[in-house]
């Protein structure tokens, strides 16, 4: 089944089997999220791509794309819950961008640069937790993890291993590692698994390769997370930007108390090809 939604005035055709997010990504329309990744299974524990759809909230990368639904999700009150959230991240760890390896790559870093974060709003908890570098080629900071579960997830669902849990809830929630010592030294990780490379943020990190992109040369450094984020998909399927709004397509219209936004919400990204 494939059919067409419309977001934030845009008509965005999509494929079977695609939720929300990803009909987005393939169309260059940018919703922004943190623990979803392309090829994962929906998980939804960000909230970062909380739309509305239909004029109910839901999560973006989790709920799937079906004909005639109008989804909102550049309104005011979403994108200042995004910052909010965004800005209780950085508050809740200790993320230090200047001096953080992961600066100019860190997706936490260029989130909040498109959510024009400029201060923190919130006290710091100014958290203390361990940094593990016990393994000869992989360490974890603990105070820059986010709990996205990504690396929870690659190495269950990717690399067949379990090598990540969290534990705890609420502010004693942590990242652990499924060893007979909890030290990543003693676990089966390899610097070869995805569960080494899919951190959205510094916390674990591969030793000896921080700078091999010098600050200045970095992914996030040029191009914002909005076009990056969109780019790969739209190329790999082939799509074209300025898709047409909703009401060029007469697309059913299922909208909500938000709909109203529809007809002045900015196009998509424009999509630079070629780089």
């Amino acid at each position: 089944m494939s059919g067409t939604l419309c977001i934030d005035g845009i008509a965005v055709p999509f494929s079977d089997g695609q939720t929300i997010i990803e009909a987005a990504r393939t169309a260059g329309v940018y919703i922004p999220y943190l623990c979803h990744r392309p090829g994962y299974a929906p998980y939804g524990s960000c909230k970062l791509c909380t739309v509305k759809v239909n004029g109910r909230t839901n999560t973006a990368c989790t709920l799937p794309a079906a004909d005639g639904q109008t989804v909102i999700s550049n309104s005011p009150d979403l994108q200042h819950d995004r910052q909010r959230i965004t800005q209780m991240l950085f508050v809740e760890g200790n993320h230090f961008c200047p001096s953080c390896e992961k600066s100019g790559n860190c997706q936490l870093q260029a989130v909040a640069y498109h959510q024009n974060m400029l201060d923190n709003h919130y006290p710091h908890f100014y958290a203390q937790r361990e940094l593990d570098a016990s393994h000869p080629d992989i360490l974890i900071d603990h105070d820059r993890c986010i709990f996205c579960n990504l690396c929870v997830r690659a190495s269950k669902e990717k690399d067949g291993k379990e090598v990540f849990g969290i534990a705890g809830r609420g502010i004693h929630k942590r990242l652990i590692v499924n060893s007979p010592t909890g030290k990543l030294k003693d676990s089966d990780i390899s610097v070869d698994d995805e569960a080494a490379h899919v951190c959205p943020t510094g916390a674990i990190l591969v030793k000896r390769s921080a700078y091999l992109a010098p600050i200045g040369e970095r992914i996030y450094d040029h191009h914002p997370i909005s076009e990056v984020a969109c780019e790969r998909a739209v190329l790999e399927a082939g799509a074209a930007t300025g898709y047409p709004s909703c009401d060029q397509t007469k697309l059913p219209q299922n909208g909500g108390p938000d709909s109203h936004y529809a007809a002045t919400m900015p196009p998509a990204p424009d999509i630079k090809h070629g780089r």
